[in-house]
């Protein structure tokens, strides 16, 4: 039986509906994929040589660094996987079922988001680290880089919006978090001093700063803060959070990046290591049955299954914000050519499987529907988290991942004298990866509108002015009513809308070079038709069909679909040999 059968019985079977059958095919799948599919597009399409990289040629001790692989993999996977693969997961087997969300996170991996990862990688290595956009430039046209440039910044905006949302939500929810959250950010300061400023062994400072993080997580039940009992009125609790969030993104993204962002990746990938195989061990242990329905119905409260699954699991599948990170952090480190498989590659199926352990944390660690919940015995209903007051999908995956993990941690949690340990845990672990995704995202805005509006209005050049250009409309946007299930879906189209574009740039530099472009090229395709499709389902909803009009995201739908209608015809030039050959 091929691969791809065997994932539509386990998504399909009745007696298959086991989490931890559907655990064991991602982890043989994801490893088979690797070493089949991915050493295939090593071998015919990059062809990796032993010249210097960037990291060597361009050394600076700054931005151009070598770094060993197990340093840089952890790095580049920190960055990469944000909360994204926890969040479109949990929304997406609520309103499609898990079996079709499956099914789209371990092709879609494999096929599109580890190939999109790697390729923008080594082309990134291939022109001296230069970004992705910058080889639009070369590739297809000057205006390429522009239009590349606006749509990552509208992304990033969305993005903003959508994980302040969810973040302020989880703290209403359980104020037993927000101490481990933002003490997390000054854990990472105090390790960065250390490293970086008195010198301490690397091995001493993860140790006090993961003994510290344990104490806050215990911490947090002792000292819950609830915004209401310091006297802030009941409805403007979360106009105070949103705020709170936005004012560190700002302050995080103009601090020098080894006071905070450096560190914080790091403290970061230990929590996601922590979190993955506490996980994965627990399903082993626990291994529930499925209680949310493999497939509902072609259509949904959400939209039609296609394209709206597709853009709902960005991350974990296919993530256009990706090539931001190959081509901006990590071409410039990358030691050698032949290591880019593992990181690129590798990384991203780390990702899929990410997203596969969340789906199983809500799709069987929680029920589907308040009588399931019922007839459980005091189990939770995965729909009354993500309804109004639940919580979120944050709480959904916490209250998940701690039926998984109940055997593990029930020991701690009676010796702590604690409840709902795993629960905070898990959303902890999530929270984390919320406020890297946070600050991460004002940076990388506050580059693109620099370089966008910097040179002709210096005011823009200023860093903290330009990391406000993009978190005040993202503050704005976060107030709207049920912001985070709106903007999901447009943060998911823009960012899909990116990969399926950062993809036709690629093919076209391959098509440049004389190199096979099928494996970039289908799938340009069909994340362009697909987004397409969803950005004009999501604008006719907007505009025509909802009860209450949303004109911002409906005009913002619109935009990008112009704006990547005018790319698609530049690129098509190039097929075409319309324009001179890059120097490439």
């Amino acid at each position: 039986m091929s691969a791809y059968a065997t994932c539509f019985v386990v998504a399909a079977g009745p007696w298959y509906s086991n989490s931890l059958a559907l655990m064991a095919v991602t982890v043989v799948w994801l490893i088979g994929a690797y070493y089949l599919y991915g050493r295939r597009l090593e071998r015919r399409v990059v062809q990796p040589t032993d010249e210097p990289t960037p990291a060597h040629s361009k050394t600076d001790g700054v931005d151009f660094y070598p770094a060993k692989p197990v340093v840089l993999f952890g790095h580049h996977f920190a960055s990469i996987a944000g909360a994204g693969p926890i969040l479109g997961p949990v929304l997406a087997v609520a309103f499609f079922g898990w079996g079709a969300t499956a099914l789209w996170i371990l092709l879609g991996v494999v096929l599109i988001g580890a190939a999109h990862d790697y390729m923008a990688l080594m082309i990134s290595v291939r022109n001296g680290g230069s970004s992705l956009p910058d080889v639009a430039e070369k590739a297809i046209s000057p205006s390429a880089r522009v239009l590349f440039l606006i749509f990552v910044w509208i992304g990033l905006v969305l993005v903003i919006t959508a994980f302040c949302n969810a973040a302020a939500g989880t703290f209403m929810k359980a104020p037993e978090i927000v101490l481990p959250t933002f003490s997390l950010m000054l854990i990472a300061v105090l390790f960065g001093f250390l490293t970086y400023r008195v010198k301490l062994n690397t091995a001493v400072s993860t140790a006090i700063a993961l003994a510290l993080l344990a104490f806050v997580i215990w911490l947090g039940f002792r000292v819950p803060v609830r915004l209401e009992n310091l006297g802030v009125p009941a409805d403007y609790v979360k106009h105070v959070w949103l705020g709170a969030l936005i004012v560190y993104g700002v302050i995080a993204s103009v601090l020098p990046v080894w006071v905070l962002l450096q560190p914080r990746d790091y403290i970061a990938t230990w929590i996601l290591i922590v979190g993955m195989t506490l996980g994965i061990v627990g399903v082993a242990l626990v291994h529930p049955t499925m209680h949310a329905p493999a497939f509902t119905a072609p259509m949904t409260a959400k939209g039609p299954v296609w394209p709206m699954l597709f853009i709902i699991v960005a991350c974990g599948a296919v993530s256009g914000f990706h090539c931001l990170v190959a081509g901006g952090t990590t071409s410039k480190q990358l030691g050698s050519e032949r290591q880019g498989l593992l990181i690129g590659y590798g990384s991203m199926l780390v990702e899929g499987a990410l997203a596969i352990l969340a789906l199983i944390a809500v799709g069987a660690g929680m029920y589907f529907t308040a009588e399931q919940a019922e007839a459980g015995e005091g189990g939770a209903a995965l729909h009354a988290f993500l309804d109004k007051g639940g919580g979120g999908p944050i709480a959904a995956f916490g209250r998940g991942f701690q039926v998984l993990t109940e055997p593990l941690l029930s020991p701690v949690a009676t010796w702590l004298g604690v409840v709902g340990l795993g629960m905070i845990v898990g959303m902890t672990m999530v929270n984390a990866f919320v406020m890297t995704t946070l600050d991460t995202a004002v940076r990388l805005a506050r580059f693109i509108t620099s370089e966008l509006v910097g040179r002709r209005v210096p005011l823009f050049r200023n860093r903290l002015v330009a990391s406000l250009a993009a978190a005040v409309p993202a503050y704005l946007l976060a107030l709207m009513p049920g912001a985070f299930k709106s903007i999901w879906p447009m943060f998911g189209a823009a960012n899909q809308l990116i990969g399926a574009l950062a993809l036709l740039v690629i093919s076209a530099y391959l098509l440049r070079r004389g190199k096979p472009t099928v494996y970039t090229l289908l799938p340009a395709i069909f994340m362009l038709v697909t987004t397409v499709a969803a950005l004009l389902w999501q604008a006719y909803t907007h505009l025509i069909t909802a009860e209450e009009h949303n004109y911002t995201l409906g005009v913002t739908a619109i935009v990008l679909l112009v704006l990547a209608l005018v790319l698609v015809v530049q690129a098509l030039g190039v097929r075409r040999g319309g324009q001179a050959p890059a120097q490439v």
